[in-house]
């Protein structure tokens, strides 16, 4: 009976249950549904890549009519997190805190400022005095590995799985893996094709800004409403950051208006949530279109090198695939996006033989994440470029090469 019922629906458009609310523009965003009596919160930016907080004063800040709290790095606990939501063990390292006295990126968060209106809490924000020891900053990402300027010299820098991290060189992860002598195969082929691309950074520009509101619910429970992908990661995340566990946080996501991977992380729950922690109150904060971009999650730059062969007829015989990956400041989705620019691309073709290297590297810069693809799209532009160079190179039509590389049903796929 169920299989006949089910029936029904195929070959049949099928109208979604909130499709007339959305065309008529009735949903609302996150902001809208946030009750009138929310503190107002923003975030304090460092404007250095690479700096220490030798001293910081809120006394003048606090003076300010409407100031609820003022929160600096010397408040917050001293429990390292990430904020990427993925799976569980997260592989992502656990290397920041609320906030930090070592600055890493231009825009860090350095004070988390609360009060009863955007005026008052804009006031305070230009009250508040920091002294800065500017550092050298570590910007290009080809050169982060052994470089004298160390991103996490920490000692409570956690790493919960083997991702072949090595903080102390600037590694957050890297692999190498393969299958056959490709060393050997590329030596007989007739055709090699050696190119470097580099693939930059990108980010999401969705309808909706990042924006969450808190508060303490019945069962004295710090409940988030998130314009969020990922409710129950951001939930574990929340907890590990506030150092409290997870039966006291409660994330609701209610329609957002796109997020395109950069909401698979959890870039400012935490923020509003600290402050219903440490005050008790409703919060609120909705991020400004700069600061989506200044504190978002936008694609990973990647410098692909790829080494492919083939014999005279056109016939991929191997590809010796490296990717080097900019995580940025911190290490979110950073061991698993690099891993898909391989496995995406060489899982297209047949081949007697495959390498696939990478090293995903700390620097200076925004922290990335997942973006649309999630590291795919890197990977599949340097190989598929590759391949069109070969097409070039022989005189063929792309199509037609690849319709004779490409892996078939029935065959066994060993990368």
């Amino acid at each position: 009976m169920r299989k006949m019922e089910n029936t029904r629906f195929v070959n049949k458009g099928i109208v979604k249950k909130d499709a007339k609310a959305l065309l008529s523009g009735r949903p609302v965003y996150t902001d809208d549904i946030a009750p009138s009596g929310c503190l107002v919160v923003k975030l304090l930016r460092s404007p250095h890549a690479h700096a220490w907080i030798e001293d910081i004063s809120t006394a003048a800040a606090l003076k300010v009519p409407g100031i609820e709290a003022v929160f600096t790095y010397k408040d917050v606990p001293e429990k390292r997190y990430t904020q990427a939501g993925q799976t569980f063990p997260e592989p992502s390292p656990d290397d920041r805190l609320i906030l930090d006295q070592h600055i890493r990126y231009n825009g860090d968060p350095v004070a988390i400022i609360a009060g009863r209106d955007e005026n008052c809490v804009s006031q305070a924000m230009k009250r508040i005095k920091v002294k800065y020891k500017v550092l050298e900053p570590l910007l290009d990402f080809t050169k982060a590995i052994d470089n004298p300027i160390i991103i996490h010299p920490e000692d409570n820098y956690v790493v919960k799985s083997d991702i072949g991290n090595d903080v102390k060189r600037n590694i957050c992860a890297s692999q190498c893996r393969g299958n056959g002598d490709i060393d050997k195969v590329l030596s007989e082929c007739d055709h090699i094709i050696d190119q470097t691309y580099h693939i930059k950074a990108v980010s999401q520009a969705m309808m909706e800004v990042f924006c969450a509101f808190t508060s303490i619910d019945i069962y004295g429970r710090i409940k988030v409403i998130s314009s969020t992908q990922i409710p129950f990661h951001a939930r574990r995340i929340i907890a590990r950051g506030l150092n409290i566990p997870k039966s006291k946080v409660r994330v609701v996501k209610p329609r957002i208006g796109g997020g395109f991977g950069a909401k698979q992380t959890a870039v400012m729950e935490i923020y509003p949530a600290f402050v219903t922690y440490k005050t008790g109150k409703p919060a609120k904060l909705v991020f400004t279109r700069e600061e989506c971009f200044i504190q978002g999650s936008p694609r990973h730059e990647m410098q692909v090198h790829v080494r492919l062969g083939a014999d005279k007829n056109g016939k991929i015989r191997g590809i010796d695939l490296s990717t080097l990956s900019n995580t940025g400041a911190f290490g979110e989705h950073g061991p698993t996006t690099v891993d898909l620019s391989g496995t995406k691309s060489l899982s297209l073709y047949r081949m007697e033989a495959f390498r696939f290297k990478t090293e995903v590297v700390y620097t200076n810069v925004l922290s990335a994440g997942a973006y649309r693809g999630y590291g795919a799209t890197q990977g599949l532009f340097a190989v598929e470029s590759a391949v069109n160079e070969l097409a070039h190179k022989l005189d063929i039509d792309p199509i037609k090469l690849r319709e004779m590389n490409m892996v078939r049903e029935g065959d066994l796929l060993t990368n």
